[in-house]
């Protein structure tokens, strides 16, 4: 609980002084499954003027478990892939959110909003298919109530 109530300061801070979030960056280390679940679900979720991507310090590849437990939503990521951060034009780029927990968090140079969402690995300690997909359905669905309460605070801004 005192995650969201953090995050939902944070969000309202930014949006009501004025940051500008019409080009946001999901990042983490991989950008296999958590920022890529966050990619999918803000161009679902947030307003179509509002330009959305991915990216990872260490790219690696999509992630089979992000795919399957996004489609449970609705929602095709399969043609997405891993794409490094150092690729970016981070002058395009004006809002950074960083998804990782345990693992050191990605730099992202850059003068931009900053906002950090820790999600938990949605791998980790996970063995069985059925864990796995159960882990990455709780981390999408941890990324989903962020990216609903991120749309608000940013409707409430127009």
């Amino acid at each position: 609980m005192m995650k969201r109530a953090v995050f939902q300061q944070t969000t309202k801070w930014c949006v009501n002084n004025g940051a500008t979030m019409k080009n946001i960056l999901f990042l983490c280390v991989a950008n296999s499954a958590r920022s890529q679940m966050a990619e999918g679900l803000a161009r679902h979720y947030l307003s179509a003027d509002i330009v959305v991507q991915s990216a990872g310090s260490q790219p690696s590849s999509l992630n089979r478990y992000a795919v399957k437990a996004m489609a449970e939503l609705g929602i095709d990521i399969s043609t997405h892939y891993s794409k490094a951060v150092e690729d970016l034009d981070s002058r395009t780029v004006d809002a950074v959110i960083t998804l990782c927990a345990e693992e050191v968090c990605p730099v992202f140079l850059g003068k931009v909003q900053r906002l950090h969402w820790p999600i938990n690995e949605p791998s980790a300690g996970r063995e069985t298919p059925e864990q796995l997909l159960q882990g990455f359905r709780i981390a999408r669905d941890e990324i989903k109530q962020h990216i609903l309460q991120l749309a608000e605070s940013l409707s409430k801004a127009d």
